[in-house]
């Protein structure tokens, strides 16, 4: 699967005539019916549901990291796209707004593209062991496709089956929708293999499915469940495939892809077959590299739309490693005018000091995202990274278990797995720089420690929303939550022309 998605467009009914018939088919039109025949048929299905993740804009090319970063209070809206901003403000008005009203879409395409591997593969002739695994891929894509359905709108409507345009189905609660992503994940775990090789790269594989069910357990904090998910990947069978990196930079580089501690990445390139360097609309081929490096890197090398919030850096500050040293995922995180210690003109920006491109200007105290960028080998983004998006990394796992066993009030067991990871980054094991802390104690220094290892990646919002901490105290760092209405801004608006379509579809509180 690495590099090499292959994209099935199953055609809709084609009619023709002056006096149509709507009822009546072409026979010149390709069916559903006559595509899935074979294992080709099979395996292109089952790929054209991961080709959604190239869709642009709505999901991994761009948007999905505005919804999971730039919307917390670890990023906002720093250039000159108005309606981005104020959709980070809490500030929509427009509920068609193509930021989220098209990663609704998307998701839903990924939806239908996997309910049709799911309904169609059973009933092919071909060899049964790729059979079943090529339904537990299409199950679990559609259970990761939901986690975001639940997770940005709450409420989605449950598609089980591949949809027909007279489908009117109604909300989902959020418990049922979270329900039906657990139960996918449970019925492709047994078919799943435990690794690929090769063009497969990228594939699902058991322990992504063991990683997205526990986190789907640990949104709703069924701290048991998600505990025996997480279990596998440590203790279990998945503990001879993960582990920590030595270096924990080698995992926002391309020359370290889908090393060892990398449980489920999406596979990105360059698109080298296009002539231009743009966002490629799928009505003429999808953009198989992500354009989230050109919006997120810092002005003269990108567009900079997304910028980070400042005090994040305070928060890597806080400890000095074993040796006195500065924690070394700051660096790696963020660039700011103390990328490196020694200040703005020995930071490098793409080629050039710091002090040289920002001097005292406007963007001399700005910070920016690091991870998604491209400048430990390029000094230029552009719309077609080939940088994977590291999804779920085991140092996740790590700190997800630790936050279920604390929620067991099994808080002494929770600290060799932050151990784990702080050592990692050369700081004192947490159970000698703090030990004996409460379950309450726990979980706070657990947020810092979800920060600092995790921050830009994507998971601070479902962090904020899970922890009951999303709200206008949040302003005293992020200002964009001024504007936060609790009961309301915990959800995104369903799109408005779903619901005029749709008398059953209900839109989520108070928009």
């Amino acid at each position: 699967m690495k590099k090499y998605i292959t994209i099935l467009t199953l055609a809709l009914i084609v009619l023709s005539g002056c006096k149509r018939d709507f009822n009546e088919v072409n026979p010149n039109a390709p069916t559903i019916a006559s595509f899935w025949r074979n294992a080709d048929d099979a395996v292109r299905g089952v790929n054209a549901a991961y080709g959604t993740f190239y869709r642009t804009p709505g999901l991994y090319s761009r948007w999905i990291y505005y919804h999971g970063i730039l919307k917390s209070d670890e990023g906002f809206g720093s250039g000159g796209d108005g309606g981005l901003n104020n959709l980070m403000r809490f500030n929509q008005t427009n509920y068609n707004d193509g930021l989220t009203s098209l990663t609704w879409e998307t998701l839903f395409v990924g939806v239908f593209r996997a309910n049709q591997v799911i309904a169609n593969v059973p009933n092919i002739q071909m060899d049964e062991t790729l059979k079943k695994r090529v339904i537990a891929e299409a199950k679990f894509l559609r259970a990761l496709f939901y986690f975001n359905l639940t997770l940005y709108f709450g409420n989605p409507p449950l598609l089980l089956t591949p949809s027909q345009p007279t489908d009117v189905p109604p909300n989902a609660t959020t418990a049922e929708a979270y329900a039906q992503v657990a139960k996918d994940l449970n019925e492709a775990i047994p078919d799943l293999p435990l690794s690929y090789s090769g063009d497969d790269l990228g594939r699902a594989t058991r322990g992504a499915a063991y990683a997205l069910l526990g986190k789907t357990h640990l949104q709703q904090k069924q701290y048991q469940l998600a505990f025996n998910a997480f279990d596998w990947l440590i203790t279990g069978p998945g503990a001879a495939i993960y582990r920590l990196t030595t270096n924990y930079r080698d995992n926002f580089i391309i020359s370290r892809e889908n090393n060892e501690e990398s449980v489920f990445e999406i596979q990105f390139n360059e698109n080298l077959a296009e002539n231009t360097d743009d966002d490629v609309d799928e009505s003429r081929v999808n953009n198989t590299g992500t354009s989230i490096a050109q919006f997120f890197a810092p002005p003269g090398v990108g567009f900079s739309d997304g910028g980070a919030r400042r005090w994040l850096i305070d928060e890597f500050l806080q400890e000095q490693t074993t040796t006195g040293q500065r924690d070394p995922r700051l660096a790696a995180s963020f660039i700011y005018n103390f990328t490196d210690p020694a200040g703005p003109q020995a930071t490098m920006v793409y080629g050039r000091s710091f002090a040289d491109r920002y001097g005292n200007g406007p963007d001399a105290n700005g910070v920016w995202f690091r991870k998604l960028l491209n400048d430990h080998w390029k000094d230029q983004e552009g719309f077609r990274s080939p940088n994977n998006y590291r999804l779920i990394r085991f140092a996740d796992v790590l700190l997800m278990q630790a936050e279920c066993l604390n929620g067991l009030n099994r808080t002494s067991e929770a600290y060799p797995l932050v151990d784990r990871v702080r050592q990692r980054a050369g700081l004192a094991p947490l159970s000698v720089a703090k030990p004996g802390l409460n379950q309450t104690q726990f979980l706070t220094q657990l947020k810092h420690e979800r920060i600092v290892e995790l921050a830009g990646e994507g998971w601070r919002w479902a962090d904020l929303l899970r922890w009951g901490d999303l709200g206008p105290a949040l302003a005293s760092r992020d200002a964009d939550f001024t504007n936060f209405e609790v009961g309301k801004h915990e959800l995104y608006p369903i799109p408005q022309r779903d619901i005029d379509l749709n008398p059953n579809l209900k839109q989520n509180p108070r928009y």
